[in-house]
């Protein structure tokens, strides 16, 4: 056992009413979590949060846990909040790794997802216990979107995520790999060859232009694209980010473990207006991520990124070897072209209810590719109440 998880999980103070609880997404029954686990009931504990959330084992990594659980716990009035995702991690590790699942009876219902992120996996799980018959299409060789090809290694072990492929295979989960719908099939493909339902969650992997002189040179990158395999890239060893997300974090954190000598954040506000989590902010700077604050990118040339102050000082030039841009990104319209009944919005993000019905009758999303990049345990919220109205959807059409 444990003792660090045990001395950690003895800080709670059990609350009737645990706020914890309300502030996640997900409603994670965090003080009976920690009840079961400290009176030896691990496996319980470990049962309980996998049938709440799917993804309890990798929520427990990547979460924004100040924003959520850990934000709104009561202690932090005056000492230290409960480290729930550390006491979730132990839990959810040990049960993912030790649970055998059963094919559970078909109940004769085929439903195709399309994209293998957070949203996709979560709703798999949830459907496939039912009994539905599933199918996941990737355009990747592996499954896992965003956790495998978005988030570093120091961040989520993806031994993690193939342990995730094992449990969903032994549900009868169908894995079609290296597959891009809307090109070769499209979605009426998949209701014509019997499907009762599609979703989608192809996440938002088309990266964000900053629409500057300079973009297309041969050491700008974009960050999502870095991301996905950083080990092939030659940075060299002073490296500009431009942007200030958790994205921008996490590819400067990355730089720093494959070579990176100075690595720079640019940002055209200061340290109070950043969008990343103050967790991932603190991260950045014990790995010697250096911030460049007050500063606009205005074009990009062999020497670097030329910037125009935004707060009345001179501006200048911020000398690079590689520039990486990380401002966001937004969706692929592969699905969106072949099949006009879906409609999509502005950024190309599929228009969609709370309950994840599109426009087009019988096809679900949830997720990034309808929210924008949102956390990995809102894409999870949102599959769950999507799973509810696909089944409500198939059994309205028995």
């Amino acid at each position: 056992m444990n003792k660090y998880a045990i001395k950690l999980a003895q800080t709670c103070l059990g609350c009737k009413k645990p706020s914890c609880q309300t502030g996640c997404p997900v409603n994670t029954p965090i003080a009976e979590m920690i009840r079961l686990f400290l009176a030896g009931d691990i496996k319980k504990a470990g049962q309980m949060l996998f049938d709440n959330n799917p993804l309890s084992v990798i929520c427990s990594l990547v979460c924004p846990h100040e924003k959520h659980c850990e934000g709104h716990c009561v202690l932090n009035k005056k000492q230290t909040a409960v480290s729930v995702g550390s006491i979730e991690n132990y839990i959810s590790d040990l049960y993912i790794n030790d649970v055998q699942n059963t094919k559970p009876q078909t109940n004769g219902h085929k439903i195709a997802i399309i994209g293998s992120g957070p949203a996709g996996i979560a709703l798999a799980f949830i459907m496939a216990t039912k009994g539905y018959e599933i199918t996941m299409y990737d355009s990747n060789d592996k499954i896992g979107g965003v956790l495998r090809y978005g988030i570093p290694d120091f961040r989520l072990n993806k031994e993690t995520l193939d342990i995730l492929i094992t449990k969903l295979q032994q549900l009868g989960v169908i894995i079609r790999p290296n597959i891009t719908i809307g090109k070769n099939i499209t979605v009426s493909d998949f209701f014509r060859d019997g499907f009762k339902a599609v979703f989608i969650g192809t996440g938002v992997w088309s990266p964000k232009k900053l629409d500057i002189k300079g973009e297309s040179l041969g050491h700008v990158h974009f960050a999502i694209d870095y991301l996905k395999s950083p080990s092939v890239y030659r940075l060299g060893k002073k490296v500009v980010v431009l942007g200030a997300g958790n994205v921008a974090m996490d590819v400067a954190r990355t730089a720093v473990r494959n070579g990176a000598r100075e690595v720079y954040i640019m940002y055209r506000k200061g340290m109070d207006d950043i969008p990343a989590s103050n967790h991932e902010v603190e991260c950045a700077k014990i790995d010697g991520v250096k911030f460049e604050l007050y500063k606009e990118p205005k074009e990009i040339n062999e020497e670097g990124v030329i910037y125009a102050s935004t707060n009345n000082e001179e501006s200048g030039m911020l000398e690079a070897d590689s520039v990486l841009v990380a401002i966001s990104q937004n969706p692929k319209d592969n699905i969106s072209k072949s099949t006009k009944e879906i409609e999509v919005d502005g950024r190309g993000l599929v228009i969609a209810d709370e309950n994840g019905n599109t426009t087009m009758k019988g096809v679900f999303a949830s997720g990034d590719v309808v929210t924008g990049a949102r956390t990995v345990v809102e894409a999870v919220a949102f599959s769950k109440r999507v799973a509810g109205a696909i089944e409500a959807y198939i059994d309205a059409q028995e």
